[in-house]
Order: C-alpha cells, then sequence, then structure tokens
C-alpha cells in the first residue's frame, strides 16, 4: 500500500505529464523550448523557498518538475535525441 505522500507525488506527475502532452498536442504554437522555458521557472521557484513550503509544497514542486524532466527528455529522443535538437 503507498502512502499518501506516494499517491500525491504520482497525482501531481501524472496530471502534469498529462497536461504537458495535450497541450502539445493541441498547441502547434508550444515546443521543446517553451518547456524548457517553464521548467527553468520551477527550478527558480523550488529555489524560492524563503516562506517554507512545507512538505506538501515540496512534494508538489518535486513532482512537477520530475514530470517536465521526463517530458523534455521523451520529446527530445523523439526528435533525434540530441540537445541541439530544439524547437
Amino acid at each position: 500500500m503507498a502512502s499518501w505522500f506516494d499517491q500525491k507525488y504520482m497525482e501531481v506527475f501524472d496530471g502534469t505529464l498529462n497536461g504537458l502532452g495535450h497541450r502539445r498536442a493541441t498547441d502547434p504554437a508550444f515546443s521543446i523550448g517553451d518547456a524548457e522555458n517553464q521548467l527553468a521557472h520551477l527550478y527558480v521557484l523550488d529555489g524560492n523557498d524563503w516562506l517554507g513550503r512545507g512538505l506538501l509544497g515540496d512534494l508538489i514542486s518535486e513532482a512537477t518538475i520530475a514530470a517536465y524532466e521526463l517530458f523534455i527528455e521523451e520529446w527530445r529522443t523523439e526528435k533525434g535525441g540530441n540537445d541541439a535538437c530544439r524547437d
């Protein structure tokens, strides 16, 4: 039996990944570069924890970042597998 922590992580991770996939499928202007820029913003937000997010906030941040990283990596692999392949 998975803990609430694991369940919430997977809920956020899967929801983020599904949302990114939907955006890619429906928004022709959405590019790998757009996803990378959003990921860079998420990294900044993750580092700006001066108010203290708490355990749940940290979990949401980690799951969201992990989903973006996987999405971008899979998209790059699909397009040829190199970092030079940026839209």
